[in-house]
């Protein structure tokens, strides 16, 4: 077995037993065949003894004999047990992702001194599957609730029992150099309903009691908890507990293990392919949310995102996948204990900045991050990052990684949007540190916050988000021609002879930019064009300059004159690529734009509206801005 070491580096636990002598119990070890002096630790009486052992070192392993004695000193009554280690001791609890079903082609290779203590309460050198629920002894796990009602057993096949726990403990023997035992408690398919400490009094009938029984069992002393838990947990009705429940239970195991600090590692869940019925993928990044944001609410613990990690099955951690998860849990468990060799904590997010793209008009979202070793990496593009509104999904064109930064590029920014890392269930996400370690994940982070807002205000491009106040964006609600044959890059196109024939309807778009990539797509390879049309509308004459961006060919008419061509359009569809004076008389001018579709390449267009006199205007009298009506 493993002992639990102290701050002195001695073990230090309470041995229990039942004897038929009485008079004081010594201890007697030795090491590696070398005797050590022997030890009064306490008293056999009326067939119970007890006895403190604290006189054996980190290392071993040692032979431990416990010997009652009477006053002359003959031994009355002995009992032995070799092969014990003194080290550090962890409890693994949660669910199957902890109890491990990675492909055991890929189990982490044993070692003499990281040890388990098996559910069938039998310690022994640490190999997967240490959770071995069929032969355990307490009946929450081996679905036996009694010797005459017999239940079905959780069965798992021989070739899936890869967990974390082995990669950990061989990660902690390396960088600690003293043994390491793991007290094995996972179940899964676990809510931490089922993990409720006031079930503590059923024993081995609940997870919480058998896992306190375990803890007793083997000295009542532990170094800290690994825990994966939550996959139960994201459905309807229970996931908004999750903060309460998992603080509630983190408070009622330090409280049993008298221990006020234990450290507690947890883990980030991964991700999930399907959908269960009755689910929906907010309700798994709630949970995840939740977990990137314990550390805030339970002091001593650090949370390890796992969302890069390869799956096995539709749910479960790959076999060499957990290698990797083992070694980031102890790294961060490190942390907690005070290891300046360690490193630093799990990365974490710090904020959000926004910033135009003065040579390109794109809106520059730079995600900043606390904690990342080396630099933030990718094996290809980085993926993982997503911008989200009520009502749609804008585009992020470009990620670029910069020290601990993400840059992320995109088209427009709205204040309904929120910005997301590992939405839904199953994202690709391969952002890591030079540790590889990866990013959390995390979401939504409202943009519609006041701090945020102040930025946005500040920093954005004007067409990104409010125009300056000689400056407005068209608006999302436009008309839209059906599409029209094939004419190339605009080059001989003229006017309309009768614009109402190309079939106008109006069009709202979640966003400033006129999006029309779908239907282009839906035409592609075949090249066609596209109409946009709306009204603009002064109060009184202006200068105006009228500001275009766009993706493809494309040639812009106002008041049936033709103002702007590009027959070369390209991606982006970066602002301001024509801008046009125009002098505006008092009342309504018609703005018509067509857009080719560059053999489905280009995907929409944008305009906005600078008035050039706004200031000269001010000076005098009252100044008003054009105004766009559909």
């Amino acid at each position: 077995m493993v002992l639990q070491r102290t701050g002195r580096n001695l073990c230090d636990v309470l041995v229990e037993g039942t004897c038929n002598a009485s008079g004081a119990v010594w201890v007697r070890s030795e090491l590696r065949g070398r005797a050590l002096k022997p030890v009064k630790a306490g008293r056999a009486a009326a067939g119970k003894f007890r006895a403190h052992v604290n006189v054996l070192a980190a290392g071993g392993p040692y032979d431990v004999t416990l010997e009652i004695r009477d006053r002359e000193g003959s031994v009355l009554e002995m009992a032995k047990a070799r092969n014990v280690l003194v080290g550090d001791v962890w409890l693994l609890g949660g669910q199957s992702n902890m109890q491990g079903v990675g492909h055991s082609c890929d189990a982490e290779k044993s070692h003499p001194k990281v040890r388990a203590f098996y559910m069938n309460d039998e310690w022994a050198v640490a190999h997967d599957p240490i959770h071995n629920l069929s032969e355990a002894v307490d009946t929450v796990h081996n679905g036996w609730p009694g010797p005459h009602k017999p239940r079905r057993r959780l069965r798992i096949p021989a070739s899936r029992c890869v967990g974390p726990g082995v990669s950990f403990g061989k990660a902690m023997l390396e960088a600690t150099g003293v043994p390491q035992g793991l007290i094995a408690c996972a179940h899964g398919g676990t809510t931490m309903k089922a993990w409720d400490p006031q079930l503590k009094k059923l024993v081995s009938k609940s997870l919480y009691g058998a896992m306190m029984r375990r803890f007793n069992r083997n000295g009542a002393r532990v170094a800290g908890l690994v825990w994966y838990q939550g996959c139960s947990d994201a459905e309807p009705g229970v996931v908004n507990l999750y903060r309460r429940n998992m603080v509630n239970f983190v408070r009622a195991l330090r409280r049993d293990t008298r221990s006020p600090s234990l450290p507690v590692v947890m883990v980030q869940i991964a991700g999930v392919c399907g959908t269960p019925a009755g689910h929906s993928p907010e309700h798994w990044n709630i949970i995840q949310e939740e977990q990137r944001r314990m550390p805030e609410f339970i002091p001593r613990l650090l949370t390890v995102p796992a969302i890069d990690l390869a799956l096995d099955d539709r749910i479960h951690v790959s076999g060499k996948d957990q290698q990797r998860l083992g070694r980031r849990l102890a790294q961060a468990m490190r942390v907690l204990l005070g290891d300046r060799h360690a490193g630093l904590p799990p990365i974490t997010l710090r904020d959000i900045h926004f910033a135009p793209d003065k040579i390109h008009g794109d809106c520059l979202i730079k995600v900043r991050f606390d904690n990342v070793m080396g630099s933030l990496q990718s094996a290809g593009r980085p993926a993982g990052f997503v911008l989200r509104s009520p009502k749609s999904e804008a585009h992020i064109f470009r990620v670029d990684l910069e020290g601990s930064e993400a840059r992320l590029k995109t088209l427009d920014v709205d204040r309904a949007m929120s910005l997301h890392y590992g939405h839904g269930y199953a994202p690709y996400c391969n952002v890591t540190d030079g540790a590889g370690r990866s990013l959390p994940v995390f979401g939504p982070v409202s943009f519609n916050q006041p701090d945020i807002l102040r930025i946005l205000r500040r920093e954005l491009p004007a067409v990104a988000l409010s125009p300056e106040p000689d400056s407005i964006v068209a608006p999302r609600k436009v008309l839209v021609s059906r599409p029209q044959k094939s004419a190339g890059n605009l080059e001989r196109l003229q006017y309309p002879a009768d614009v109402e024939m190309l079939g106008f309807r109006p069009r709202e778009f979640p966003t400033a930019f006129w999006d029309l990539h779908e239907d282009v797509l839906n035409c592609a390879p075949e090249d066609v064009a596209v109409y946009y049309k709306t009204t603009l509308v002064c109060r009184e004459p202006m200068k105006l300059a009228l500001c275009f961006g766009y993706d493809g060919p494309v040639k812009v008419w106002a008041d049936r004159r033709q103002i702007g061509h590009d027959p070369h359009g390209i991606n982006p569809a970066n602002d301001d690529k024509i801008v046009v004076p125009f002098k505006a008389a008092k009342g309504r001018h018609e703005i018509l734009i067509a857009l080719g579709s560059n053999h489905g390449r280009a995907w929409g267009a944008r305009m906005r509206v600078c008035r050039r006199d706004f200031a000269r205007k001010k000076k005098g009298r009252e100044a008003f801005m054009p105004s766009f009506v559909p």
